[in-house]
Order: C-alpha cells, then sequence, then structure tokens
C-alpha cells in the first residue's frame, strides 16, 4: 500500500487573520484536517468564529480565537501574545483579514482611503512585524498573504483596493528575501472572484454572476475552499522551496504574473 503524502503539517500552529469567515474559515478548517491548531481572529462575528472553533474541535485539533481589529497594535499584539501563552510559537501566519469597499477617484473621501490601508495594509504588517520574532527564535516560518487578482490588472472604482493588494506582492517579494536565512519562506495568493460574503452584493445583481463566469476560463466562480488549498499548500513542506510567489488563483481569468 502506497503510503500519504506527509504535508508536514502536523501539530504546527497556524494563526489566520480574518478566520471566521469565507476564505479564512476555509483555510482554518483545512489546516485542522491537515493536523494543525489553529488561531483566528475576527472583528465582530463571534458566533461565526465559534461555529469555526467547535468544527475545529470536530476534527481534533484546538482552535483559539481572539476578537481584535487588525489596524490596532494593542489588538494585534495582544493576540500575537495568547498564541505565544498558549502554544509557545508560531509556524504560520495567514494575513487575510481585509475590506473592499467602492472608491471613485475624484469623488472618494480620505477616509475610504485610509480605511482600506489600515486595514489591507497595516494590517499586514502589525501581524507580520510581531510574528517574525517568534519565527526567528525557531528557524521556521511560513507566511501567507491573501491577496487579489486586482494587484495584477487594477481594478475601476476599487483603486484604493488594488493599491493596497498590489503593495502586498511588494512586501512579499521583499520578506522573502530579507527572512530566508531564518528559515521564513514569505508567499502570497491572489484570488479572482470568490463565492464569499465579500462578493454577496455584487452577485445580487442579476445577472451579474452569469456574467463573471463569462470571463473566467473555467466557467465557474470558486468555492472559498478553492483558495484555502493553494493556502495550505504553500504552507506545507511541498512548498519548501517556494518563496517570493504570488499564486494566482483565478480560475484563467488573468495570466499574468504577479
Amino acid at each position: 500500500m502506497t503510503a500519504a503524502v506527509d504535508l508536514g503539517l502536523t501539530g504546527r500552529k497556524a494563526l489566520i487573520t480574518g478566520g471566521s469567515r469565507g476564505i479564512g474559515r476555509a483555510a482554518a478548517i483545512l489546516f485542522a484536517r491537515a493536523g494543525c491548531d489553529v488561531a483566528i481572529s475576527f472583528r465582530n462575528r463571534g458566533e461565526a468564529a465559534a461555529a469555526v472553533r467547535d468544527e475545529v474541535a470536530r476534527l481534533g485539533r484546538e482552535c483559539l480565537e481572539f476578537q481584535a481589529e487588525i489596524s490596532s497594535e494593542p489588538d494585534v499584539r495582544a493576540m500575537i501574545e495568547g498564541c505565544r501563552a498558549a502554544w509557545g510559537r508560531v509556524d504560520i501566519l495567514v494575513n487575510n483579514a481585509g475590506i473592499w469597499t467602492y472608491g471613485e477617484m475624484g469623488a472618494m473621501p480620505k477616509a475610504v482611503w485610509d480605511e482600506t490601508m489600515r486595514v489591507n495594509l497595516d494590517g499586514v504588517y502589525l501581524a507580520t512585524n510581531a510574528v517574525v520574532p517568534l519565527m526567528k527564535a525557531r528557524g521556521r516560518g511560513a507566511i501567507i498573504h491573501v491577496s487579489s487578482t486586482a494587484a495584477v490588472r487594477g481594478e475601476a472604482f476599487h483603486s484604493h483596493y488594488a493599491a493596497s493588494k498590489a503593495a502586498l506582492h511588494a512586501l512579499t517579494k521583499s520578506l522573502a528575501v530579507e527572512l530566508a536565512a531564518f528559515g521564513i519562506r514569505v508567499n502570497a495568493v491572489a484570488p479572482g472572484w470568490v463565492d464569499t460574503d465579500m462578493c454577496e452584493e455584487t452577485f445580487a445583481v442579476p445577472g451579474a454572476r452569469a456574467k463573471i463566469e463569462e470571463t473566467i476560463p473555467l466557467g465557474r466562480v470558486p468555492p472559498p475552499e478553492d483558495i484555502a488549498g493553494p493556502i495550505v499548500f504553500l504552507a506545507s513542506d511541498l512548498a519548501r522551496h517556494i518563496t517570493g510567489e504570488i499564486l494566482n488563483v483565478n480560475g484563467g481569468s488573468v495570466l499574468c504574473g504577479g
């Protein structure tokens, strides 16, 4: 009998920001299935976070929950300290928390721009900056940023969102080189359209989903589990020689590098 593939994730500790729903939820559950204990952050969806905790528990793994505003340095530091106190380490960080709002240039309030940068970019900096010392102390780690195809091709009326995600691509490549000597790999997953709460309003417009699917060569809007798979892959030993990579997961709708 052929042995099962070992992902090298059994017993690892994974922290997923924005882990109560969508891609974050799917990633937390898949990490647990791969043998990881997980921690998730959430802003205000306590019941959804508890449901993730219960699902992870059913899989025989531990799940820590942290209510945190990802753009708040005290909240993020408290979250990382909670992981350190419980586990002594964080092996995997998935920077998933983010927002997607409308913004027409020429009429976009600065508050809209600032909020996007605080959550989508500052939040990644805060979590990464706090976790890296723990990873350096152990001589290993994996960091995965959740980006977007908008970072590659741009997105009209969402330029602030696209700009924040494009910054993650530069951050990914810069940190990959900076942290390689410490055994820390840094990569990003850039999804296209995904069937999550973030896209509900768009999909609710009659005919919108069908038109979007026509632009995707594979002809479908994927569930969040289809993004969680590449995230877990990049954290696993199967990707041990991959760092600084932008993995586009969009069904072929954008065929260019990050």
